[in-house]
């Protein structure tokens, strides 16, 4: 028993970020047993910072392969260490995610990202996107080199959080682009919702799938932010169970995963709403 297709490599591990704060020795056992779990297909890399490399040799077994995403919230300056410190582990570098540094022009951000990856062809870099007028010169040099869309979809404050116009919009571009993107940040639920204890307007991640999907059939801004605004379960989950084997793949295709600080909660709510088999739960009862 596996998880269906449009559910395989969804959930990066982001344990050690807010909400979760998973210490790091914990996230890494953790992350370790998924491997063995029915619902291993779910789960992508485990997600670090790059400061967190320094701490991890102590923590890995011997002939292992951690899979790892790292970000560089600090930009490309960051990305030497990175590669220095994962040469030295028994570790895969599936992914960097590299942020763009308030104010700076694009044209200088990915002088320096070329710089710093040069040697790197084999690792995904995903840029993430600032919101503000640099987005359309981001998206469109990620669509004409190797790299990949990074969209911040919350956060601790409110404005945080881009509304359904703003993600919409996003959305649009990189379909439009043909730029594969992940997503971060807020996501902690299958369907939009507002969470009770902040009352932040929070995304829901199958919405964004839907979001996607109807971006590849040519919806417009307007059409998208409808998708990304729908809160009864049961038409989400309806939507998501009639995507055909061609349709998921082309929206899996540019919407590759989400960052996600439990990979328990996320599985379980799937398995609710009648889309994941609650078999790939057998024996397994907590994330630990």
């Amino acid at each position: 028993m596996s998880v269906p297709d449009f559910a395989n490599s969804l959930c990066d591990d982001a344990a050690v970020f807010p909400p979760g704060l998973s210490p790091l020795p914990e996230a890494v056992a953790a992350h370790a047993r998924y491997a063995a779990t029915p619902y291993a297909e779910l789960v992508g890399p485990l997600v670090l910072a790059a400061p967190a490399l320094a701490e991890l040799g102590g923590l890995l077994e011997p002939g292992g392969t951690l899979r790892l995403s790292v970000t560089a919230p600090n930009g490309p300056r960051q990305l030497p260490a990175v590669f220095a410190a994962a040469e030295s582990l028994p570790v895969r570098l599936r992914a960097l995610e590299v942020a763009v540094r308030p104010g700076q022009a694009p044209v200088e951000f990915f002088a320096e990202l070329d710089g710093a990856c040069a040697a790197a062809d084999d690792v995904t870099v995903f840029v993430e996107v600032p919101r503000d007028e640099r987005r359309p010169e981001v998206i469109a040099t990620c669509a004409s080199t190797r790299y990949q869309a990074k969209f911040r979809t919350g956060g601790v404050k409110a404005e945080l959080y881009p509304d359904e116009a703003e993600l919409a919009a996003a959305i649009r571009a990189v379909v439009d682009a043909r730029v594969p993107f992940k997503a971060t940040a807020g996501l902690h639920h299958a369907i939009r919702n507002t969470d009770p204890n902040t009352g932040f307007e929070q995304h829901g991640y199958l919405n964004l799938l839907l979001a996607t999907d109807a971006a590849v059939d040519f919806a417009d801004e307007t059409e998208i932010a409808a998708v990304l605004a729908e809160r009864d379960e049961r038409k989400i989950a309806e939507r998501v169970s009639n995507l055909d084997t061609a349709r998921v793949a082309a929206a899996r295709e540019l919407f590759l995963s989400f960052g996600t600080c439990s990979i328990i909660e996320p599985l379980t709510e799937l398995i609710d709403l009648g889309l994941v088999p609650a078999q790939v739960l057998s024996g397994e009862g907590a994330d630990s």
